[in-house]
């Protein structure tokens, strides 16, 4: 299994970056780990923790055809935030983060998100599973209050109920795929400054045109840059497609 993977990040319309990403994989044996993480603490600080946690996830191909691999993916978060709140220490600064992640081995996948960052996962060409926002819009969701796509223009969106960085709630939602991988199979993990601007069904039909992770994220790209606003949220998008 091959990965043919594209990372694209952008600071929309805010003066500075806090978005981070992280990709590392190993065409030979088909492992690989790919993450993303929106910061937010603000004037930087955001940024700090985002990259916390993707060094921590992303340091090194952990992960193991002979290991529990959704049992390593959560303790690996879980040394991310007892990093970022060691952080917080030395920095003298509430810092904190979401963080989205996939870990890929021999046909299996795990994935695991904190707070409002996603997981996309892709199937022969289906939406076959996502991950779910910790955020009080997303509860409002579930309860029927709203429906999906007004998650992103919700007011209670950017309310979260998760984030590394927290002594407490900070426990990951870890996914396991329920399907063996296959050639065309496809992972796609973005900040909510990118998938705000997306309905799932856009998702779907940009990966069905593109033949290329490049060219899947340039589809999406399009729309989202015609729907961006002036003081838009930092937007990361990381395309992973087997082979």
């Amino acid at each position: 299994m091959q990965f043919d993977v594209f990372e694209y990040s952008n600071k929309g319309g805010r003066s500075y970056n806090e978005d981070n990403s992280g990709c590392i994989y190993e065409d030979d044996d088909g492992r690989g780990v790919f993450v993303v993480a929106d910061g937010l603490g603000g004037h930087l600080r955001g940024e700090l923790a985002s990259e916390t946690a993707v060094d921590i996830l992303s340091l090194e191909n952990w992960v193991d055809k002979n290991a529990d691999n959704a049992e390593l993916l959560k303790q690996k978060i879980s040394d991310a935030n007892q990093s970022i709140l060691e952080l917080q220490v030395q920095e003298k600064a509430v810092l904190k983060t979401t963080v989205a992640a996939v870990a890929v081995c021999e046909g299996d996948a795990v994935w695991a998100n904190v707070g409002d960052s996603r997981v996309y996962f892709i199937h022969e060409n289906k939406l076959h599973a996502y991950s779910e926002d910790h955020s009080v819009a997303y509860k409002k969701y579930k309860a029927g209050m709203i429906t999906r796509e007004q998650l992103a223009t919700d007011e209670d969106q950017s309310q979260l109920l998760r984030a590394l960085g927290n002594e407490e709630r900070n426990e990951p939602t870890i996914y396991k795929s329920n399907v063996k991988l296959r050639p065309g199979d496809a992972f796609l993990l973005c900040t909510d400054g990118a998938w705000e601007l997306l309905h799932d069904e856009e998702i779907v039909i940009d990966f069905v045109k593109a033949d290329t992770a490049r060219k899947w994220c340039e589809l999406l790209l399009v729309r989202i840059m015609e729907r961006i606003g002036e003081h838009h949220d930092n937007l990361t998008l990381v395309a992973v497609i087997l082979e």
